[in-house]
């Protein structure tokens, strides 16, 4: 029988570089000018990041001082969910932020439909929160591969446990 050949399609956020980034963001925050006296931080939970500011014009100058950051460090900003505008304690504003961990089963269902959908010869099929795609000609899972790359699934995607 034929060998067959996989890979998994991942969406997997690097925490370590999550938690330099935000640390470098919180560095900055502290030294910058216009923040003297400012209510603004940052803060890393396990799976999400809480951004706190005086208002929505500073909270977005410290979403912008965090992806640059993150973008710095190689994190994708797609990793990035945020959540809708609170307000907080004091007169602040709060925006919480989920960083994406696996694929979702909607996103996962949407890899699978567009590869089958191009009509290679390949098997995707979706285990837990990744998406594993088998078939017998490296050709046909590199094309795999690269149709998954062109299409935008608002996640970042990685490619893991290529077997051949």
């Amino acid at each position: 029988m034929p060998q067959d050949f996989s890979f998994d399609i991942v969406s997997k956020t690097e925490m370590q570089e999550v938690a330099n980034a935000v640390q470098q963001a919180q560095k900055e925050l502290a030294q910058r000018f216009d923040f003297k006296g400012s209510k603004s931080s940052i803060e890393l939970t396990a799976e999400e990041l809480i951004l706190v500011s005086d208002d929505e014009g500073k909270l977005r100058s410290v979403k912008d001082i965090l992806e640059s950051k993150l973008v710095k460090r190689h994190v994708s900003l797609k990793a990035i969910d945020y959540q809708k505008l609170e307000d907080a304690a004091m007169g602040t504003v709060r925006q919480r932020a989920k960083i994406v961990q696996g694929i979702e089963i909607e996103k996962a269902k949407a890899i699978v439909k567009a590869i089958k959908d191009a009509k290679l010869k390949v098997q995707a099929s979706i285990q837990a929160d990744q998406v594993r795609v088998t078939g017998r000609s490296k050709d046909d899972l590199q094309r795999a591969m690269a149709l998954v790359k062109e299409n935008d699934f608002g996640i970042p995607l990685q490619y893991t446990n290529y077997r051949g």
